[in-house]
Parts: structure tokens; sequence; C-alpha cells
């Protein structure tokens, strides 16, 4: 089954590329040259390249044969008239954001024909793993309903006999659709072969400043839908149709008269950046960091990404980039990337690289000089850029505002006086002092997020661990060591003896002395709350690291580290 499954995704990934090259190419390519850049091949005849790229081509509906070239296909229906379609409207509920790691857990969905709701569908799932709270809490469904219930191989198949040929409909369509594909990929090795329509993309483009936000219950207010959205597949699927309908009246009245028309009025407006994408083309899907580069060579823009083909190809392909992050994509000539080994190593890096760099298109620029600490200053309190034990505290003007909120007396334990402000607060209140209140109010909210700041950062400070990930380098591993508030220090784990010499140099960084590093803290800590598949958290003992290691290789060989906490 894994062979399976691996064998499929290298052949969705082909495709990807393919598409990728005929989109470059804005037509036609010619197979020997498709080969050539899919396969890394110096030459290829005719015969060979078809033959290498048959599997490929005939195995996705986006992709088609003309002549000797590989092109992209036309999806069957697309010239269909708007009401002689028949649409089916989709949607899922799912334990997670992406497919592969989560799973659905409920499919409805609504068949509309003539412009007239005619069938529906619905089922559960049972995803073969828990539903996190959440996900319950959302939704309402609990993993006792979903107990029983068919597994997603056995649901997708129903769904697809139940939507045969149709014209496949859903909101927020790249979610639903790449749960689907996936599923749909594992039963048949293609993928979906119908056209797809998407309501958010329809909104956006038809009501453009009439509605404040394209979301489903937005939406089905505006349309005043019968069904109101709950997170449950399918009402929402029922509010989608119903948007649905009222958007292809608004389509017909701007001159669409097929489902092609459709297709192409919800299209991405084509960006000027559009032509720079290949830019991105043969970046690895590996972690990393990368750096967007002028005509000088000038560093404008610094990002990390789990997947950096999947990352960068976003930035071509997005209407919503960050105008600062816009004009450094338009400005770009150059992209580097470096291959890195995971995803903490590609945020650490990252993190320095902004600091070193300091890049204009970056928002978060990292200045740990601007960092302050509260101390006393006569009978009141201070922010000060002086070091302390309140501190460090990242932002200046809310340690301004909870020092003018705090009592010298209260300064080693800032929390007390929430209770004496809150009293006060209510005082002024009743008192309609609002002005005074008002001013009030903001320091007190900025005295709490001062004490759960402080209350983090003091957690953090006493942890000790030591964080495994892959190495860069086939076969290695990749330990960070995290003590005094510190990334201690950064050791790379030779496979063999020598990964207990590395281990004693990274212990013996951690008991010298260092400066804390908060930015660096913060985000380890991100990753101790929800440690990837692939990090393995141990304690500082160097007999509990070397037995991770031991683990890791007799288990996985050089794959990715199992998430274990001790």
């Amino acid at each position: 089954m894994f062979a399976y499954a691996a064998g499929v995704q290298l052949s969705l990934d082909a495709a990807d590329r393919l598409v990728e090259l005929v989109e470059e190419r804005r037509g036609p390519v010619l197979a020997d040259e498709a080969a050539r850049r899919l396969f890394a091949l110096r030459s290829a005849p005719v015969a060979l390249a078809r033959s290498l790229l048959s599997d490929v081509v005939d195995a996705d509906a986006r992709l088609a044969w003309n002549g000797d070239s590989v092109t992209l296909a036309r999806p069957a229906g697309a010239d269909l008239a708007l009401e002689d379609a028949t649409y089916v409207v989709v949607d899922l509920e799912t334990t997670g954001l992406r497919p592969g790691a989560s799973q659905i857990c409920e499919i409805g969905a609504v068949r509309v024909r003539g412009l007239e709701l005619e069938a529906e569908f619905q089922t559960l799932v049972d995803p073969g793993m828990p539903l996190g709270p959440g996900v319950s809490a959302l939704t309402g469904l609990s993993n006792r309903q979903l107990r029983g219930s068919p597994p997603p191989p056995v649901a997708v198949r129903r769904f697809l006999a139940f939507a045969g040929d149709s014209v496949l409909v859903a909101h927020n369509a790249r979610f639903d659709l790449a749960f689907l594909d996936r599923e749909t990929a594992r039963l048949t090795g293609s993928r979906l072969a119908a056209p797809v329509l998407d309501t958010v993309a329809l909104a956006r483009r038809l009501l453009a400043g009439r509605v404040p936000r394209a979301s489903l219950a937005s939406l089905a207010h505006w349309v005043g839908a019968s069904v109101q959205p709950c997170h449950r597949a399918l009402p929402d699927a029922q509010a989608t149709a119903e948007v649905l309908l009222a958007l292809i009246g608004l389509a017909q009245e701007r001159g669409a008269r097929t489902v092609a028309d459709l297709v192409a009025l919800q299209a991405t407006r084509t960006r000027r950046v559009w032509d720079k994408r290949q830019l991105a083309f043969g970046a690895p899907q590996r972690p990393g960091v990368y750096l967007f580069r002028d005509r000088n060579d000038e560093v404008l823009y610094v990002g990390c990404a789990r997947d950096l083909r999947a990352r960068l190809r976003s930035y071509f392909r997005s209407e919503r980039l960050r105008p600062a992050v816009e004009a450094a994509v338009g400005a770009t000539e150059r992209i580097e990337w470096r291959v890195l080994g995971s995803e903490l190593e590609a945020g650490l890096t990252e993190l320095r690289l902004i600091r070193e760099l300091r890049p204009p298109a970056n928002a978060r620029v990292s200045r740990p000089d601007r960092h302050v600490w509260l101390r006393k200053r006569g009978d009141g309190v201070v922010a000060s850029s002086s070091p302390s034990p309140v501190g460090p505290i990242r932002s200046r003007r809310r340690a301004q505002l909870a020092a003018r909120a705090l009592l010298a007396e209260e300064l080693e334990r800032p929390s007390l006086a929430l209770p004496r402000l809150r009293r006060r607060l209510a005082s002024l209140s009743d008192a309609r002092r609002f002005e005074d209140a008002a001013r009030l109010r903001d320091r007190l909210n900025a005295l709490e997020d001062v004490c759960r700041e402080l209350e983090r950062l003091e957690r953090l400070r006493g942890l000790e661990r030591c964080l495994l990930v892959p190495a860069a380098e086939p076969g290695h591993v990749r330990a960070f060591f995290l003590a005094g508030g510190r990334v201690a220090a950064e050791r790379t784990l030779p496979p063999g003896g020598g990964a207990h010499l590395e281990v004693e140099a990274g212990l013996a960084a951690c008991r010298r002395p260092g400066e804390l590093d908060l930015d660096e803290l913060f985000l380890v800590a991100r990753f101790l709350r929800r440690p990837p598949a692939e990090m393995t958290v141990v304690a500082l003992e160097r007999d509990a690291i070397l037995a991770a290691l031991r683990r890791h290789v007799s288990m996985r060989g050089v794959a990715p580290l199992r998430s274990v906490l001790h």
C-alpha cells in the first residue's frame, strides 16, 4: 500500500511539473523537450519521450496529446450551456487542513440540474484517526458518531458515483478538491476530470464591493439562502448551491453563456509578476529558506518553507500579497534557496538572516536592541532599555502602558496588581468617568499581555531540552540544544560512533553562560507546542539523546524522526 501511494504521489508531482511547463510556454510543448525537462535527460528521441510521458499525460485530466506535443486539455462539459449543465456542489468536513496528514470525516453534496436542486448526498466518514477537540467543537461531530462509518476510500467512491461527470462546485474549492483528488488518485490513479467552479472566486469577481467578505456565511446571508451554514457538510453544500444559483444569474447578466465562461470568469487575474514564475522552477520539495534578490543582487525578502517548491510557486499564483512583498517580487531578478533538513532549522535560519540582512520587504525584522525591561523609578515603574529582573518585553508601547498601571511595590509580581486595577476600572465606570476608565482599560489590557508574556518567558527559561530533527545530509541528524533561554548549540550527529562526541560538545555549550535570545526562544516554543512529525524532543541528558538517536536509526534508518516527548 505504501509503495502504491508513493508511486501515485510521484505521478501527481510529475503531472504538476508538466502542467507548469505547458503554462510557461503558453502553448503545446514537444514531447522530447518535456521529457528532457521532466526527467533531466540530455536527449530523448520522440518515441522514447512519448513512452516516458504517456502514463503521466493519460492519467491527468488537465493534459492531452496534440500530435507529438503535450498541451492542456479542455475539460469535458466545459462547452455546455449554463442551464443545460449538471452541477454537483460538495462540502467536506475534515480532521485537519492538510490532505494526507488529515482525513475526511463527512461528505455532503447537492446535485443541481436545469438550475434546480435535484438530489442530495450525505455520509459520515470514519477517518481512522481521532478528531481534535477544535474540530469536534466546530462541527459537533464526535469519535463515537464516526465509528462504524465507511472509510474515506468507500465514501469517496460513493460520492464519485453520485457526481458522475457533473461540473464540481465548492466554496474554496482548492481545499475540498485537494482531499477528493488525493482519494481519487488512490482509487483510480488519476485526478478528478470534471470542470471545477469555486464560489469564493466567483463571488469576489461578481460581488466586488457589494459584500464585505466572501465567506459562505456572508454570501448565504446576501442571497437570502434558506439554509444557514453550520460547519456540517450537507447544510453547507445546500447553502453553497443556493449561492451558486445566484452567482450564475449575475454571470449571465455579464454575458456568460457556458461553463467555460464561468471558469474563465473565476480565473485569477494575471499579475505583472506572472512572467517571473520561471525563477522558482527547479525548487525542491524540501524544507529550506529562500532569498529574493534584485538586479544588483541585494536581498529584498527572506522567507522559510516546509516545501520550497510549493511556497515559491504561491508567490506567482496568489492575488493576496502584502504590498511590500508584491513590490519585492516585482523587483526580483533571482531567487536563491538553501535546502535544510527540517522546518525548525529553516525557521531559525530565516530569523537569523532577517536580523543580519534586514530585507526591506520583511515585516518582521527582529530588533533585540529594542527590547525593554520594567524597573523602579522613585515611587513608580518605568519601561527601560537597561536590563532588570522583569523582562525583556518585546513591545515598548505595551511595556510603557503596563508600567503606568503598576505601583513600585508591585513590580516583583505584576500580576498581583490586576485585581486592584479591575476594581478601579469598575468604580470609574460606575461613576461614569468614561475617559478615565478608557485610559485605565488600555493600561490594564497591556499589563495582562505583559504578565502573560513574562509567565511564558519564565517557563521557557527553565526548559532544558534537546530537539532532534533530520539534517540536510542523508543519514545525519541535527540536534538543537535548548538551555538558559536560548539555543545554546546546534550539532550535526553523524551515523555511527561519532555522535557521542557531538552530543558532549552540545552539552558543554549548554553549561557555558550566554545571553537570552527572546525571538529564537519563542520560535522554538512554537515547535514544542506542536512538534512536527520529524522532530523528537528529549531531556538534556547524554544517555537520553543517544538512546533517542539509536531508536531512530533502528526503526527508521535515515527516515524522519518520530515525534516523542520525553
